[in-house]
């Protein structure tokens, strides 16, 4: 069995990719079963990949003093927040309600199940770390300001590995799941 683990991936396992060679990514979009609430399920991971890409880039921006003390903490607040809520209630929704719809319709999504849900569960580990050196920038933005700077060194790990996890736990979890929806005409 190929290693699961998120951060050890190179893409799907291929024992999970039967359904996606059958069905490849670059034919969804004309698919007649790709319904228009795939697309938005779909444009919600683009925008959490947004937000993760704009986090990392302003926190270079700020780290490089070509961001000032009071947008990076503004940028930070905002699209942070909204990175970390989202995600939190889009996994909720995906782990209550949604996969167990797909694990019900095909049998072959438990396996690939269990690798989501583990990445879910490393998600809230990481988004966890993500907030609490976000809001402690946010913090010294009143408390000291001259301390933001090394604590935004230390945040950029943070969000350099958020992107990387939605990179390829976000793929991963389309090529996965895409294909089901499109064979079982689910969600249409």
């Amino acid at each position: 069995m190929t290693n699961l683990h998120v951060s050890t991936r190179e893409g799907l396992p291929s024992e999970m990719q039967t359904l996606l060679r059958a069905t490849p990514r670059d034919t969804w979009p004309g698919h007649p079963n790709f319904a228009a609430s795939v697309a938005k399920w779909m444009g919600a991971h683009q925008m959490f990949r947004d937000l993760a890409r704009v986090t990392r880039e302003d926190t270079e921006s700020y780290i490089d003093t070509t961001m000032d003390d009071d947008a990076f903490t503004r940028s930070l607040a905002r699209f942070g927040d909204r990175l970390v809520r989202n995600l939190h209630g889009h996994h909720a929704w995906e782990d209550q309600r949604f996969f167990p719809e797909l694990n019900r319709a095909d049998a072959r999504f438990e396996e690939g199940l269990e690798m989501l849900e583990a990445d879910h569960v490393e998600m809230d580990a990481l988004l966890e770390r993500f907030t609490r050196k976000g809001n402690r920038i946010i913090q010294l933005a009143h408390l000291d300001p001259g301390q933001m700077q090394e604590e935004a060194r230390g945040f950029h790990d943070e969000a350099v590995a958020a992107e990387a996890f939605l990179a390829r736990h976000l793929t991963d979890e389309e090529d996965l799941v895409v294909p089901i929806i499109l064979h079982h005409k689910l969600r249409g």
